[in-house]
């Protein structure tokens, strides 16, 4: 049985599975359901139709599963899916996604995402991403899994953030980011790649020696974006890393932060 506490208002046709554990003062609404292991702590609002994996952690204050901030949102049923091992620091905020887009947002596994942070209608975020506080990502952003966005951060909307890519604090980022780089500053503006991450997540020397190749052949040889596409796909074909960028390139629509 789960565990609520008396002054948790929780609606009857919600679904919470056993070793849940809802703190003071929180609401739940009647389309949520919560996977085992989950901790709600105090304070907290879940509503819409939300679906909780299992042991994710909301601290204090979070708004989770909140009507979209869109002029165009009409109350349509819409959705929020939220993977496993995830967890939510106070007055993080989380919408479901509106039907002009793909009717659904959704966060992956194992993401840190800090005190303040926002997560837009129709936002995908992947598996073991990191927002640090503040962070805030408009409507039908795209991050990839083992990005990290420094606090204050701000993505603008359909904007794509690669695998592995690093945004340092205060960052505005208005184009597409590539896997692998890290970016900095008002606009934001490609600074290097994040040999550190990598290092940290077991790529080898080769496969970072390849993605550092990659960075110059697309910000430091001076040739045109075609052509270092070009270039990269060709590098690629030898190095399986570079998949990223070739499948980066492939969905990016709003040209990339230089």
């Amino acid at each position: 049985m789960p565990t609520i506490h008396p002054t948790a208002l929780i609606d009857p046709r919600a679904t919470l599975a056993e070793n849940v554990k809802v703190g003071a003062y929180s609401m739940i609404g009647p389309d949520v359901t919560i996977a085992s292991g989950t901790v709600i702590e105090s304070h907290c609002v879940i509503e819409g139709q939300t679906q909780i994996g299992k042991n994710n952690v909301f601290h204090s204050f979070c708004s989770v599963g909140c009507v979209p901030q869109d002029k165009k949102y009409a109350g349509e049923p819409t959705r929020l899916l939220i993977g496993d091992g995830n967890t939510f620091f106070q007055n993080v905020t989380i919408s479901v996604g509106t039907s002009q887009d793909r009717g659904e947002t959704s966060i992956g596994n194992d993401c840190w995402v800090m005190a303040y942070a926002h997560i837009a209608h129709d936002c995908v975020v992947g598996n073991h991403v990191i927002l640090a506080n503040n962070a805030t990502l408009a409507g039908h952003v795209v991050v990839g899994n083992y990005a990290i966005l420094g606090g204050l951060t701000a993505v603008h909307q359909f904007c794509v953030i690669g695998e592995h890519a690093m945004a340092g604090g205060g960052s505005i980022i208005v184009q597409d980011l590539p896997p692998f780089v890290m970016c900095e500053g008002n606009r934001a503006t490609a600074r290097s790649i994040n040999i550190e991450g990598l290092k940290r997540r077991g790529f080898t020397t080769e496969e970072i020696a390849s993605v550092k190749k990659a960075y110059k052949t697309l910000y430091r040889e001076g040739v045109s974006y075609d052509i270092a596409v070009q270039s990269i796909r060709e590098q690629s074909q030898n190095q399986p890393i570079l998949q990223a960028f070739v499948d980066f390139f492939d969905h990016s629509k709003r040209g990339i932060v230089r």
